[in-house]
């Protein structure tokens, strides 16, 4: 019994203190709080951070500065950011906390230490510290490593010479290297991208070879069994080893210390093309991708687009991603000459417009007037024009729009810059023997053509690196990040489709080529309005009472108005039809009066500028665009005028007569081409209310 009571009240004792440790209570030891967890698949509202979205190298208030090509960021600890320009600028800025950009080291493109203000850079691709604060740069077109010291000098660590060799730090040699990192020893760990392997510049000064070996491949192993394809950018993960941006495999991979390459996000990914790397103090990972977006990688490999989801807007080319202390994500956006702070939005709020891409008035490269075939200086015949609908070769007649102009050409005749630039991505060249294989030099882009090669298949030079598989099929150009194209060098040679198409302005944000002036290039030739038609519910054409009326209820969703429209230019064949440039449509009285609101012309389709969404194609022209029968060579264009798609904006919209009285009214087409010219045709619909 004794024993009985022992055990009870020694079970009640523990019950006692059991329950104590679920009752708050004081505690003599403070408990560290660390940093928030991040969240994860956020809504991102993104905040214009500084850059005018006009390229150049001005410094000043944030809103007014000018970046030429601000690929990568560096935070620190103060706050502010380093910028590594690239492009014509070739400096190393800081983005301060007060708002204010200043140039840090660089003054013009070369190869030149010393003095940070007095040195020369050729196209800094990336930036990293050490413990001390030295800053590091990955030097792509000088095919080095420099140091920026603490006490304003810029050095050279290793490389210089175009090749590929370890060793003593001054006799190493790299190929185009674009990322860098530095571990807590000192050591620099270079991405050497067009040798295609992750290199290690000790702090003895020798230069070693951590992954990787010759030619591009997606294989994991160990040190030289393993294989990359174009690493661009590095970034530590939390367990003492680094992440790669393997971006032409499309990957993230890993590489431990040991030299062993693993996968951590392969094929099948959300991300499209990696190019800048920043990772949480929670091992979560941000990636920008040459898509536009920003994806965020959870530690368990769980991948989400936070920008460029559709909701959220897309940017031209977020190459540079950095962690800010509070969470926030600064964010370069390379294409626009942009910077942005991207931040979760807050509970109940709705996402503001955000102001992305270039600056819709940015100016256009110098092409003085040169066409992309020879004579530069002479007429040639257009045979596409921005906007214009096109296919697919699965019978899809509405499938996409045509985002450039289109000059024909004969099958092998040699496609020339029309514009001096440089090569600004680790991808340039694309689809190597395909229909759509080009090439992008800058913010123009030349496409149908044999990429930096003659009809035999011969490289026109050095520049043109050739990849061949095992069997010797040629299967990609590279050209280097930062190498120089000059106004009339050779870009290639064009292929079946007989034309080179150009493209101006980066993917996404093209603007209308026809504004770059081409020499002789005359349009005088009015656009011709065939048919103007009202649209039901269900893409039905209404049809006209015995007065050629088209009768109109006044309830309901409205109804959608077609126009269908084509132009010429001047030498053009007669039955080459091309896309107007802007469409719309007025509503009169049955007087011809035009109806308040209606006064001028609502210019709602109009082709300044591409708009980013592929479904706008659908928005702009109506069903039996396109070239709607296989072999025919003529294309109809019918736009649906009561639709916006303008600006770079897109909006379904339709004609509601339900605020009007019962009766007869005109709808009015309109139309022009990009040099004015007003359409000629029956333009008038007469409807009736009822």
């Amino acid at each position: 019994m004794a024993r009985m009571r022992w055990m009870l009240g020694t079970a009640a004792l523990t019950a006692v203190a059991v329950a104590a440790t679920f009752l708050p209570r004081e505690s003599a030891v403070p408990v560290p709080v660390g940093p928030a967890a991040t969240p994860l698949g956020w809504t991102a509202q993104i905040e214009a951070l500084a850059g005018e979205g006009v390229p150049g190298d001005r410094d000043g208030a944030a809103t007014q500065a000018r970046f030429s090509d601000p690929y990568a960021l560096l935070a620190l600890d103060d706050g502010s950011v380093l910028v590594a320009d690239a492009g014509d600028s070739d400096r190393i800025r800081r983005l301060r906390t007060d708002g204010i950009v200043e140039t840090v080291a660089g003054s013009s493109e070369g190869f030149v230490d010393g003095p940070a203000h007095q040195a020369r850079f050729h196209t800094p691709s990336a930036l990293a510290r050490d413990a001390a604060g030295v800053v590091y740069v990955a030097d792509t077109g000088n095919h080095a490593v420099r140091r920026i010291g603490l006490d304003g000098q810029v050095s050279t660590l290793a490389g210089g010479v175009r090749g590929f060799a370890d060793g003593p730090a001054a006799q190493a040699r790299f190929d185009a290297p674009m990322g860098v990192a530095v571990d807590a020893a000192g050591n620099v760990y270079v991405a050497d991208t067009w040798n295609d392997r992750i290199r290690v510049i000790g702090v003895d000064g020798n230069v070693r070879t951590l992954a990787g070996d010759a030619g591009p491949a997606h294989v994991d192993g160990f040190a030289g069994a393993a294989r990359f394809d174009t690493p661009v950018a590095l970034e530590w993960d939390g367990h003492g080893a680094l992440l790669v941006a393997d971006f032409y495999n499309n990957a993230i991979r890993r590489v431990r210390m040991d030299g062993q390459v693993d996968t951590v996000v392969g094929a099948g990914s959300v991300i499209n093309g990696p190019l800048g790397l920043a990772r949480t103090h929670d091992d979560v990972l941000y990636v920008g991708d040459r898509a536009g977006r920003i994806v965020q990688v959870s530690p368990a490999g769980h991948q989400i687009a936070l920008v460029g989801t559709g909701a959220v807007t897309r940017l031209a080319r977020p190459s540079g991603v950095a962690v800010a202390a509070d969470g926030s994500l600064r964010v370069a956006d390379a294409a626009a000459g942009r910077l942005h702070r991207i931040v979760p939005l807050a509970p109940g709020e709705a996402l503001a417009p955000a102001l992305v891409g270039p600056a819709v008035d940015a100016p256009l490269p110098r092409s003085e007037g040169r066409w992309p075939l020879a004579p530069q200086d002479g007429w040639h015949e257009v045979v596409g024009t921005l906007g214009e609908v096109r296919g697919n070769f699965r019978g899809e007649s509405r499938h996409h729009l045509h985002d450039g102009f289109d000059v024909r050409g004969d099958v092998g005749q040699t496609v020339l810059a029309i514009a001096d630039g440089k090569i600004d991505t680790p991808l340039a060249s694309w689809s190597v023997g395909g229909q759509a294989e080009g090439l992008s030099v800058g913010t123009l882009r030349y496409l149908h053509m044999r990429v930096g090669r003659d009809p035999r298949g011969q490289p026109f030079d050095e520049r043109w690196q050739q990849l061949f598989d095992s069997e010797g099929t040629l299967e990609r150009i590279r050209l280097r990040r930062g190498t120089r194209i000059h106004a009339g060098d050779p870009l290639g040679s064009i292929n079946s489709h007989a034309h080179v198409h150009l493209s101006v302005g980066s993917s996404g944000f093209e603007r209308n080529a026809a504004l770059l002036g081409f020499t002789g290039f005359v349009d005088r030739v009015p656009p011709r309005i065939t048919d103007v038609a009202l649209l039901d519910d269900a893409d039905q054409p209404l049809q006209r009472d015995a007065q050629g009326r088209v009768p109109v209820p006044r309830g309901g969703r409205g109804v959608q108005i077609v126009v269908e429209a084509w132009d010429q230019v001047d030498g053009n064949l007669p039955r080459r039809r091309l896309g107007l440039y802007a469409v719309g449509y007025q509503v009169l009285d049955a007087a011809g009066v035009a109806l308040a609101g209606y006064e001028q012309p609502r210019w709602n389709i109009v082709f300044n500028r591409m708009p980013p969404q592929q479904a706008a194609v659908r928005v702009a022209y109506a069903p039996d665009s396109g070239v709607t029968v296989h072999g025919s060579a003529v294309t109809r264009f019918r736009y649906l005028a009561s639709n916006t798609v303008r600006d770079g904006l897109m909006q379904q919209g339709r004609w509601r007569p339900d605020g009007l009285p019962p009766g007869e009214y005109v709808i009015r087409a309109h139309a022009r081409d990009h040099s004015g010219n007003a359409a000629v045709g029956p333009s008038d619909l007469r409807v009736v209310v009822l």
